[in-house]
């Protein structure tokens, strides 16, 4: 049976189970969770309650960082959309890191948007200044021990490790991660393995521990630049990145949450009140009638509003927990909940533009942009 994952598409399924038993990604247990709330001084949220659900060497980077050797993050993101809810767990992410004391790589995927989406350069680049660096400006991303930068517009020691890729990658190999090749993706295939390894070069600071967060869809480009640094091991020095997993945040239909489907995605610039409609229109994991709610209960894992909660609605996890008990209970009706996710939405969004507003005149002292 052949699996595969395309960090291409714009909605997929995945089933998490089947990452650890065909790609070799490795679960968190409760030791590795201890080891990192211990090295770090508290856990992510996202990690602690299991929504980043897997890893790739996580424990190496905890030990790295623990003996105090120097430590960097690298993630990015494809300017193709209007920023959301899916973004901004990535973003959660990189903050945490950042505070914590990681080295801290970001890269805006301008060239993978324009080939790939096929949109306009100048939408492209306009996307990742507004919406991305923005957003994430306004979600605290600070200027200390941060590398942001687009990726048609960096130095050329970044695209000189794109050519030499090339020559120790056949295409059999891409086919087999990937599937179905084209130019356009061969290329933005080794622009995602520069962009995971460059941190490694003594140019960018020779961080030998790097860790990349991302989406399971992403694994791919993880697999693929492991596999290359194990060939570049002697000639540069490489070692092979890490990587840890989240689960997607589903859409308010059940599917995933994407830029393409905007009427099921709380995107951040969504005004409070139209957000809150989103929500109240959302698939729960209810039962049909208050009847049937209440003799039955519900199946919060199964509900996008529940996982507003999870991922960016309560940071407490014993409110958390009283909610996941009263739906299963019965005692807590589907329109109880959505009106208290609806409040907690408006509120953080409303925030949370205030301050992009003032972020939007940042965005140049963070990134310089490419020509149009």
């Amino acid at each position: 049976m052949e699996v595969r994952l395309d960090p291409w598409a714009s909605a997929v399924r995945v089933e998490y189970e089947k990452l650890f038993k065909y790609f070799g990604i490795t679960p968190f247990t409760a030791e590795l969770k201890e080891k990192a709330r211990k090295a770090f001084g508290e856990l992510h949220p996202l990690i602690r309650r299991g929504v980043v659900f897997g890893h790739r060497d996580y424990d190496k980077i905890v030990e790295a960082f623990a003996r105090g050797e120097p430590v960097a993050l690298l993630t990015g993101f494809m300017p193709s959309g209007r920023f959301h809810l899916g973004h901004k767990m990535v973003a959660d992410q990189i903050i945490y890191y950042q505070r914590v004391g990681f080295e801290t790589f970001i890269v805006l995927a301008d060239a993978e948007a324009y080939a790939v989406r096929r949109l306009s350069r100048r939408d492209v680049i306009n996307y990742g200044l507004y919406e991305y660096v923005a957003n994430l400006i306004a979600l605290g991303l600070r200027k200390e021990r941060l590398h942001l930068y687009f990726q048609t517009n960096y130095k050329t020691p970044y695209y000189r490790l794109l050519q030499m890729f090339s020559r120790r990658i056949t295409m059999a190999e891409l086919e087999a991660i990937y599937g179905s090749m084209e130019p356009c993706k061969v290329m933005s295939a080794l622009a995602q393995a520069a962009d995971i390894l460059h941190p490694e070069l003594e140019y960018f600071g020779g961080f030998k521990h790097v860790l990349v967060p991302v989406g399971a869809d992403q694994d791919p480009h993880i697999r693929l630049s492991r596999d290359i640094a194990d060939r570049y091991e002697h000639e540069l020095g490489l070692r092979r990145p890490a990587s840890t997993y989240h689960r997607f945040i589903i859409g308010l239909d059940g599917n995933k949450m994407s830029s393409s489907r905007p009427d099921y995605a709380i995107f951040l610039t969504d005004p409070p009140e139209e957000a809150r409609r989103k929500v109240f229109k959302a698939l729960t994991g209810g039962q049909p009638t208050i009847r049937e709610q209440r003799e039955l209960g519900g199946h919060p894992e199964k509900c996008s509003v529940y996982e507003l909660f999870v991922y960016h609605l309560i940071d407490d996890d014993n409110k958390l927990r009283k909610i996941y008990e009263d739906c299963r209970s019965g005692n807590l009706l589907c329109g109880e909940c959505k009106r208290l996710a609806a409040d907690l939405l408006e509120k953080m969004l409303s925030e949370h533009q205030r301050r992009l507003e003032k972020a939007k005149d940042l965005v140049y002292e963070y990134v310089e942009p490419p020509d149009f």
